[in-house]
């Protein structure tokens, strides 16, 4: 029996992703599946293997935060078994654990009778600070989250909680001349349990923010029209301008319209969905 035991563990390597909640752990689970040649992802209560739900429940259907971590720990005893099971019935695997800490990961592994990580990453480690900011704010003000498989299957299994579906582009090593890539396509959605009252904020000092950002950003930038167009899932500006030549349009524009979203965003707690910006003319500074 021990034997038999030893054996199957000594075909099961353990590789956790270990980072605070909302860090950015799952959609960077992908790439660490494909750097370490991993077959199965475990992620909030889900079994994935390659681009399919193989097993498992999602703990972002849940309604409420306490019920989500239980499921994302395998408390219920079925949802375990069907996990457990479907893994041994894999001679030869990798599997990647994401958890907000070691003692996380190690409370799954022993749950789903698998041995410790071997390997432990940190999600430092693979992000960028600014990344990591920003996946916070992401989860904090807009109530997003990602689960590391596309859309289709997102769709069938949890439609009532799918937002959007991401698409990453990443080169793939061809000869001179040859341009490829490869597409991952991974899944938004909102929990229940993370939708939260919206706050609103009258369209007049939203405008007057707007200027102010605009003002902060690049004084030679003169605004002609503010619109403010207010939906469900957040706040849409619509921003006329006129610049200075000698401007950098492209990377300017871009920087501006993530000045205005970061800076009001984090004073307000509102959501900025889109901002637009419309170049009118182009003045004598």
């Amino acid at each position: 029996m021990l034997g038999e035991l030893f054996l199957r563990f000594r075909r099961i390597k353990i590789y956790a992703l270990v980072g605070e909640s909302g860090t950015g752990k799952s959609f960077r689970a992908k790439l660490v599946a494909q750097k370490y040649r991993i077959d199965f992802i475990i992620d909030d209560g889900l079994l994935i293997r390659d681009d399919r739900i193989v097993a498992g429940h999602s703990a972002k259907e849940e309604k409420t935060f306490l019920a989500a971590v239980k499921v994302a720990l395998f408390d219920d005893k079925r949802q375990r078994d069907e996990v457990a099971r479907k893994l041994q019935g894999e001679k030869s695997k990798r599997i990647l654990i994401l958890g907000t800490s070691e003692k996380m990961v190690n409370k799954i592994a022993v749950r789903l009778q698998l041995p410790p990580p071997s390997t432990i990453i940190k999600i430092e480690d693979i992000a960028s600070q600014a990344d990591i900011e920003t996946a916070i704010r992401t989860r904090r003000i807009e109530g997003k989250h990602v689960i590391p498989v596309p859309s289709v299957e997102v769709r069938r299994n949890y439609p009532n909680i799918f937002y959007k579906a991401i698409r990453i582009f990443k080169r793939i090593p061809a000869p001179p001349g040859i341009a490829t890539h490869r597409v991952h396509e991974k899944s938004v959605v909102r929990p229940e349990y993370s939708k939260r009252s919206r706050v609103n904020i009258s369209e007049a000092t939203l405008r007057y923010m707007v200027i102010n950002c605009v003002d902060e950003y690049n004084q030679d930038i003169r605004i002609k029209k503010i619109g403010v167009k207010d939906d469900p899932m957040g706040y849409r500006l619509i921003i006329t301008i006129d610049v200075a030549y000698g401007i950098q349009l492209g990377g300017n524009m871009h920087e501006l319209q993530q000045y205005i979203i970061d800076h009001i965003e984090r004073y307000t707690g509102i959501l900025i969905e889109e901002v637009n910006i419309i170049i009118d003319k182009i003045i004598q500074a």
